[in-house]
């Protein structure tokens, strides 16, 4: 089993290489083979180490030191357990999904460029799996940095573009704040508990009192670490500007795999923010903030992408609200079935855009009902999960989270569901405004309107039916007893968090009053919105008010360049105009001008005349005379 374990990480690694080192010469069909099946082989392994978790035969599985400092050893080795196990079924099977995508969706680029991107998404896997099956801090970190350097290479994919670039750019430095602090969590755990693996972090934890300060500053770091890869307020404005990268990676990046790692890395460390609970209210008020702020921004966007980067920030706001109350088995189920509806409404968005030729306004857009039946079908499915529409997926693990809130805080449960309504009226705004009319784009594009290819569709339905039933992963007790088998599985893993806190019941009769009020709120404003925009109309007038506000996205980012980058490039520009080139250079160019302009005057004396040599002889032998006479 040991072999199995490092072959899951290490094939698409060396898919990475072989499309990487090969491009030059490699065919587009290679490429994508290469690229495809390595991480098909890779679920395909990741599979069958989830059925040996499931029958009791996890573990740590240890490769060789890695570092040893004194007393500080740090192995390299892998801990496949259940939530671990659970995570590389998401990662490669979404991510095998997004490939095959990819193949069809990237065929215009050049064969070299094609390869290059394989190459990206085969490292960006590889990292990701780095990162969820190391069996301590060290190796997650490494992971960590590996999908933040593989974000920033997918996002600028297109580097001639500078506007991407700056994308790139963007996200790559507001990770490495959240890393900063992720780092200074490490150190301080290596001078508390002297050691970074897992099992004997959370074991000397447990040991120790509630709430101390050691433990709220190690969990605050380590949730700004979150902040940063999960798109957290205030880290949070990188992840819509990442819509740059081709709609496959942000499918990738958005859906199962990067913005997903602070939410693996809090629930790997239940034990530490169980122990904190400042830091759970902290984690919850945050993840709450996020989702409301970023749902309010959803409503009035008009690029299809932009409207599902939105929602994911605002998903993982409820991820994150989840975390803080406790709820992990609940966050860790919304993560698998977010992972199958919004990698399907990414890449039903890529259909869309592939067969309007790269338009990506929804109001430019209207009709596609018609031209587009496989898409529409699929796309309205993943908008009815991420509703909370039952039976389907998001119905499920969202009301586990706005449950468990409600035990936790009545108000966080209400302020939830303003969320949650939020996300039912802008979903249903974009499909009433992208597939219900008439068609609102140009005749050339009418002309070739289309349904994608195979290739693309495949995954579509795949990942449509994952919607559809994965829910029924994680019945709550309230329909059918004994019925969660998530909750059983993943008990292992939380087992002594719950024992330390454990969870409220809430009354059968309040549950069902609770999800009766949500259900029919949300029915309302699908209807709402479907009403008001299946007929949409394009206008010239633009937006005024709260709704201009809402448009340019609380003008956060105006915001953050007016506090903080504009002061940095002038303090940049101060430190490089003038210390760097007139302080630091003029002292060491100075010195050299110094020396020269020295030499050339010394060198006067040298004149060749006997005469001056006399004359200086004289003045030297009456200089020194001075010196003895009157210098005592």
């Amino acid at each position: 089993m040991s072999k199995i374990v490092f072959l899951v990480p290490l094939i698409p690694f060396f898919g990475f290489l072989i499309n990487g080192l090969g491009r030059p010469v490699i065919s587009k069909s290679s490429a994508a083979i290469v690229g495809s099946g390595s991480v098909l082989i890779s679920f395909i392994l990741s599979v069958i180490l989830f059925v040996n978790v499931k029958n009791g035969h996890g573990g740590v599985f240890n490769g060789f030191d890695f570092i040893s400092v004194g007393k500080l050893q740090i192995p390299f080795s892998f801990q496949v357990d259940q939530l671990s196990s659970l995570f590389l079924l998401i990662i490669t099977g979404i991510g095998f999904l997004i490939h095959v995508y990819s193949a069809a969706y990237m065929h215009e680029e050049k064969p070299a460029d094609y390869a290059r991107y394989f190459a990206y998404l085969n490292l960006f896997v590889f990292s990701m799996l780095l990162l969820v099956m190391g069996s301590n801090f060290v190796i997650m970190f490494m992971g960590w940095e590996g999908v933040g350097l593989c974000s920033y290479l997918l996002i600028g994919y297109w580097f001639k573009n500078n506007d991407y670039t700056n994308a790139a750019k963007k996200a790559f430095i507001m990770n490495r704040i959240g890393d900063l602090g992720f780092l200074l969590a490490l150190f301080w755990m290596i001078q508390q508990f002297g050691t970074l693996n897992f099992a004997e972090v959370f074991s000397k934890a447990g040991s120790m009192p509630s709430n101390t300060a050691a433990l709220t500053g190690i969990t605050l770091l380590l949730f700004l670490g979150a902040t940063g890869k999960s798109a957290q307020i205030p880290l949070y404005t990188w992840l819509p500007d990442a819509m740059a990268g081709p709609t496959p990676v942000s499918a990738l990046i958005h859906a199962a795999t990067m913005v997903t790692a602070g939410i693996y890395m809090i629930a790997r460390s239940n034990v530490l923010y169980t122990l904190a609970p400042v830091t759970q209210g902290v984690v919850a008020v945050i993840g709450l903030a996020t989702a409301i702020l970023a749902a309010t921004i959803a409503l009035k966007q008009n690029d299809i992408k932009k409207v599902l980067a939105y929602s994911t920030v605002s998903q993982l706001g409820y991820m994150f609200l989840g975390l803080g109350v406790g709820a992990y088995t609940a966050s860790v189920f919304h993560v698998m079935t977010h992972a199958f509806f919004k990698a399907l409404l990414f890449l039903g968005a890529g259909s869309v855009i592939h067969a309007c030729h790269h338009e990506q306004d929804i109001r430019n857009m209207g009709g596609l009902k018609k031209y587009l039946p496989i898409t529409h079908i699929t796309f309205l499915l993943a908008c009815l999960a991420i509703a909370g529409i039952p039976p389907f997926s998001g119905f499920f693990s969202k009301d586990a989270i706005l449950i468990g809130a409600y035990e936790h805080s009545p108000i966080l449960f209400w302020v939830g569901l303003i969320g949650s309504l939020m996300t039912a009226f802008y979903m249903f705004r974009l499909y009433a405004m992208t597939f219900l009319g008439k068609f609102r784009g140009t005749h050339e594009q009418e002309h070739h309107l289309h349904e994608s290819p195979f290739a693309m569709t495949f995954p579509l339905i795949i990942l449509a039916v994952l919607s559809t039933v994965g829910g029924f992963l994680g019945v709550p007790e309230l329909f059918a007893k004994d019925a969660n088998w998530l909750e059983k599985f993943l008990s292992p893993v939380f087992e002594v968090s719950e024992t330390k806190m454990p969870p409220h019941e809430l009354p059968h009769s309040t549950e069902y009053v609770l999800l009766g009020i949500t259900i029919v709120l949300v029915v309302v404003f699908i209807g709402w919105a479907i009403a008001k925009f299946r007929n949409y109309q394009k206008t010239e007038v633009e937006e005024t008010g709260f709704g201009k506000i809402l448009q340019n996205k609380w003008y956060v980012d105006e915001f953050y360049n007016a506090i903080i980058v504009k002061p940095l490039n002038k303090f940049s520009w101060f430190l490089d105009s003038i210390v760097e080139k007139s302080g630091i250079d003029g002292i060491v160019n100075g010195i050299g001008k110094f020396v020269n302009y020295s030499s050339r005057q010394l060198r006067l004396l040298q004149s060749g005349q006997v005469g001056a040599y006399i004359l200086m002889m004289v003045v030297a032998a009456l200089f020194f005379f001075i010196i003895q006479l009157f210098v005592k």
